[in-house]
């Protein structure tokens, strides 16, 4: 049996163990989702069609894993005006393996939702992997960078960066034109990795604060 489902603003012809990626859904990994917009279902030549979706259908999905698409870069100038303006997006996205097509208003099998038992296994560590976890997310919640003393720049005067990329970045420790103008390519990779901004458009960026940190 095969169904056609819609998420993320696109649609998708799915069946039983695919796998494919599609715009973020909320999930821990291993995790059972469950995508009620189904456009279509059926085997064969025998095919229901929704007008637009289909009462009572859906397509139950394990999540596999949570990461992101490749950046994509947007760049604009206007001829004779000395304007320019780059910026970046990272496309959030989940993998997802198709456990089962659901009709009739039916949910989840059991079987299906048993591929969540993995605290089993875990409960008999102790309590090591709860210390790692709370070292994991103190880690993740701790700054990039440390801010230096003192009242930091407007970094909305760095074209492309606006009031709230300038708030994430404050986020993360950078609040002045000489750290923008600091930043290393090593740098420069671990906030292109933790933040939604690419590298092309971090060293631009870099170049600009050159010249304002004067």
């Amino acid at each position: 049996m095969f169904a056609v489902i819609k998420t993320g603003g696109k649609q998708y012809r799915v069946a039983a163990d695919d796998v494919l990626k599609i715009e973020k859904v909320a999930g821990e990994v291993g995790e059972i989702v469950t995508i009620g917009s189904v456009l279509a279902f059926g085997e064969g030549e025998n095919v229901t069609i929704g007008a637009p979706f289909v009462d009572g259908a859906s397509v139950a999905a394990e999540v596999v894993a949570q990461g992101k698409a490749p950046t994509v870069i947007a760049f604009k100038k206007r001829r004779r005006q000395n304007s320019r303006r780059t910026r970046g997006h990272r496309q959030l996205l989940t993998t997802v393996r198709i456990s089962e097509i659901l009709t009739d208003g039916a949910k989840p099998s059991k079987k299906a939702a048993a591929k969540k038992e993995a605290p089993k296994a875990e409960a008999k560590k102790d309590e090591a992997p709860k210390a790692e976890a709370a070292k994991t997310e103190t880690a993740a919640a701790a700054p990039l960078f440390k801010a230096p003393k003192g009242k930091g720049d407007d970094l909305t005067e760095i074209k492309g960066i606006g009031p709230v990329a300038a708030g994430q970045l404050n986020e993360q420790g950078i609040t002045t034109f000489k750290q923008v103008a600091g930043l290393s390519d090593e740098d420069i990779v671990r906030i292109d990795e933790a933040m939604p901004f690419s590298a092309d458009q971090i060293k631009d960026w870099r170049e600009q604060a050159k010249e304002l940190a004067k």
